[in-house]
């Protein structure tokens, strides 16, 4: 398996391309761009699950190794969002909870809310399984993967 690089593809179930960013065998980055950009490849063994994963494989992604980037309170947010099963949703309000974050306070709803935007690894972390709350996973993206996992 390759050590670093970046790896896309087309999917016609997201009608985006899935490109990952891998550093030192850690998944850095999922994105959805227009075009598989010419300067990635097609094949890495994480692409294959997420594809798996788009045709129907139930797969939590939780043993895929990441390198998160985020303040320990964002940290926290993205961790419960992983708590979501397969196939099911949460809330803002559940996930806070689970971040031992206190919804009400505005300070840490704002937490919250920039952890899910700017969640670096969208479907590895799934912030599409929260409800009625923007993540990093663009909206059309969000509706075709919990469309997946029904």
């Amino acid at each position: 398996m390759e050590d670093a690089g970046i790896y896309a593809r087309e999917s016609t179930v997201l009608g985006h391309v899935v490109q990952l960013a891998i550093a030192s065998g850690q998944v850095i980055d999922v994105s959805f761009p227009t075009e598989v950009p010419n300067d990635t490849e097609a094949d890495h063994p994480v692409l294959d699950r997420v594809f798996d994963y788009l045709d129907g494989a139930e797969d939590e992604f939780q043993d895929v190794e990441t390198a998160i980037t985020v303040p320990t309170a964002q940290r926290a947010v993205l961790e419960a969002v992983q708590q979501i099963p397969y196939g099911e949703t949460g809330t803002a309000r559940q996930v806070a909870h689970m971040a031992n974050l206190d919804p009400d306070d505005e300070d840490d709803a704002q937490t919250l809310r920039t952890a899910l935007r700017r969640n670096p690894v969208p479907i590895l972390v799934p912030d599409h399984r929260v409800e009625n709350t923007p993540g990093a996973t663009p909206e059309d993206v969000a509706v075709a993967l919990r469309n997946v996992e029904r």
